[in-house]
């Protein structure tokens, strides 16, 4: 089964969250298993609506291409059928996108609680982080101190060791 990147990260943070040993922890990741189900439940039935509306397209082709006099031959009984069961698809169709989309709100929006627990819990177990942290395309060469400078501007020290005994 391939995993797309949303379901990695919801999968990465559940993980994250077991370290957790608060009371909410467990229900915050119940409610994220839930969500993922009526989510894939959803798509199931969405995919399965768009089949139905092509299948029925399709048999509204056949009959407007292979049949004689298409709209008032003897089959206008299966026209109509074809004809309600693909705006019946199409609408469940739209219906299900629309709630597609309201899980997935609701499942970001239990991933940021999710995220702001682990958060909590990194700063209770590891102290509270730096204050601005270091990126590599916001310091100029200049800046940097002569240790970077040496080690080609990374700051590992292999290449401060390979720089000193050069």
């Amino acid at each position: 089964m391939i995993m797309r990147d949303h379901q990695q990260q919801t999968e990465f943070l559940k993980r994250c969250l077991r370290y957790d040993e608060s009371a909410g922890r467990e229900k915050l990741e119940q409610e994220i298993t839930q969500m993922q189900r009526d989510e894939r439940c959803v798509q199931r039935a969405a995919w399965f609506m768009a089949v139905l509306a092509a299948l029925a397209a399709a048999g509204l082709a056949y009959q407007a291409i292979l049949l004689e006099n298409f709209p008032y031959g003897p089959p206008q009984f299966m026209v109509n059928v074809i004809c309600t069961l693909g705006m019946g698809s199409l609408i469940s169709l739209l219906a299900f996108l629309g709630l597609g989309i309201s899980c997935r709100k609701k499942l970001d929006q239990r991933r940021e609680e999710c995220r702001q627990m682990i958060t909590r819990l990194l700063a209770a177990r590891l102290g509270n982080p730096a204050a601005t942290p270091w990126r590599e395309g916001s310091v100029s060469h200049e800046s940097r101190g002569p240790a970077q400078t040496a080690a080609g501007g990374n700051g590992s020290t292999a290449g401060m060791e390979s720089a000193s005994q050069g």
